[in-house]
Order: C-alpha cells, then sequence, then structure tokens
C-alpha cells in the first residue's frame, strides 16, 4: 500500500522545496485542462502508457487505487479517449484521487460530477479501442518530466508538480 500524500497547492509544494531545501520539484510543462470533480489532488503515482487504448487503464482502476493518481500517457494523441465516465466512476469507487492524461478524454459532463480528478488535453467522443496495448508502472515523459510510478504528483489549476518518493 503506497504512503498517503496529502493534497497541497502546488505552489506551496513549489516554494517549500525552494526556500527549505530538497529534492527540486519537476513542473510539467504541458497545460491540463481540468475536467474532474477535483480541482486539486495529489497521491502516488501509477502510470499506463498506451495509444488509442484503455484497457490497462480500466484494468488499474479495477484494483484498489489507496489514493494513487493514474498518469496515462497517450502520446498526446486526441484521436480516442483513454477516461470516460465509467472508468473514472469505478476509479473514484475504488479509491484512486486522480488521472493525469496526456491524451483526451470523454464524458465530461460525468466526469464534473464524479469525486475524482480528471488532468487532461482535452476531449473527443470517440471512445477507445481495446487490443490489450500498453505498458503499465513504466517511466512516461510528458511536459518534458519523466515520472515513474511511486513518485508524488501534485495537481491543481496552478499546474501539474511532480517529486520523487518520498
Amino acid at each position: 500500500m503506497p504512503d498517503s500524500v496529502p493534497f497541497r497547492p502546488t505552489a506551496d509544494v513549489c516554494d517549500d522545496h525552494d526556500d527549505h531545501g530538497g529534492p527540486l520539484p519537476q513542473i510539467v510543462a504541458e497545460r491540463f485542462v481540468s475536467l474532474g470533480g477535483r480541482d486539486g489532488f495529489a497521491g502516488v503515482v501509477s502510470t499506463v502508457k498506451a495509444l488509442d487504448d484503455n484497457s490497462l487503464v480500466k484494468e488499474a482502476v479495477a484494483e484498489p487505487g489507496e489514493g494513487r493518481v493514474l498518469v496515462i500517457d497517450g502520446d498526446g494523441s486526441m484521436r480516442r479517449s483513454m477516461v470516460g465516465g465509467n472508468v473514472a466512476a469505478e476509479a473514484a469507487d475504488n479509491g484512486w484521487v486522480g488521472f493525469v492524461v496526456y491524451g483526451a478524454v470523454r464524458d465530461s459532463h460525468e466526469l464534473a460530477a464524479t469525486d475524482i480528478g480528471v488532468f487532461a488535453l482535452g476531449t473527443v467522443p470517440r471512445k477507445t479501442e481495446k487490443h490489450g496495448i500498453g505498458t503499465r508502472d513504466v517511466a512516461v515523459t510528458v511536459g518534458e518530466v519523466t515520472i515513474n510510478a511511486g513518485d508524488r504528483i501534485y495537481c491543481d489549476r496552478d499546474g501539474v508538480v511532480v517529486l520523487p518518493p518520498a
């Protein structure tokens, strides 16, 4: 079970590390849109790397989330949605606190009504293919930042900040 990561505003996380030492936070350069029911969230990272196929996303959210954040590297594709309303609801029910999607999501009205954070590049109405293609808990690179399973991630309207494990 991962250690809990309480939410703190990203500006505070940066200030604390800039002013008091420790590892410098990595700031993800990509600008995400907040589409979930939570505008701010934090957790230990789990990752999925897959292009236009959310089979491994569905597999991940079926497991106990234990306060984790699922970072999905969809290679920035806006062709198919990696997270929709049903996936987000299952994730929330299973204890996940959020998604960071380097790609598209759908069912934005359902996402907004679900108690989970969803940061994505944008929306598209088309669902994904289901071929079981992709990898889990591997290093992904989003917005010039390499994010590893086990890292700590903080997300709010100011941005996305990543720190190594505690």
